[in-house]
């Protein structure tokens, strides 16, 4: 399954590792563009110098970890599409030229299922995708939370109580399906 990661996925770090870790262990193939990247890179550099440089860094290392990630949409696929916030077809575009059967965003409002059906692309929120991924392989998406828990506790992200991290995460019945 081919799907297209918003840049509020890739943006904040906890989450962009649980999904791209994931990833890695082949559940699906992720898909993003320079102009997605350049919103996380955005994003970022709004809460400081130091959070950019970071950013940058972090990008040019998922550009090298998933090489074939890279979608570049074409112009005429952009032109002949609709969303209620024009900032976000590029991302459509994207997934569209990228053949995604999915787009991963936490923005439901500004991706409506019926427009997003029109283009045979299904909406999937990041609790929801990763919940299915640990119903389908619960000893690899453990595997992947634990990695990502244990490096959040060496960057000084507190991880005492992991249920708590993922809600932070927005991954709050990913979470309960863990840590219950």
């Amino acid at each position: 399954m081919r799907v297209l990661i918003d840049a509020n996925v890739l943006f904040p770090t906890v989450l962009r590792e649980l999904v791209l870790g994931v990833a890695a262990t082949g559940v699906f193939q992720p898909l993003w563009s320079e102009r997605i990247l350049e919103e996380w890179r955005r994003g970022a550099a709004r809460l400081s110098e130091r959070e950019a440089a970071v950013a940058e860094s972090e990008i040019a290392v998922v550009k090298a970890r998933f090489p074939e990630a890279m979608v570049t949409p074409g112009e005429g696929t952009e032109a002949r599409l609709w969303l209620p916030d024009p900032d976000d077809v590029h991302v459509l575009a994207a997934a569209i030229d990228g053949g995604a059967q999915a787009i991963l965003t936490q923005n439901s409002r500004d991706f409506p299922a019926n427009v997003l059906a029109d283009e045979g692309i299904l909406r999937r929120h990041p609790d929801e995708f990763l919940l299915e991924a640990f119903r389908a392989d619960p000893g690899g998406v453990r595997d992947v939370v634990d990695e990502v828990v244990e490096r959040a506790s060496s960057y000084g992200i507190e991880t005492e109580n992991p249920r708590a991290l993922m809600k932070r995460a927005r991954l709050p019945r990913l979470g309960k399906a863990l840590f219950a």
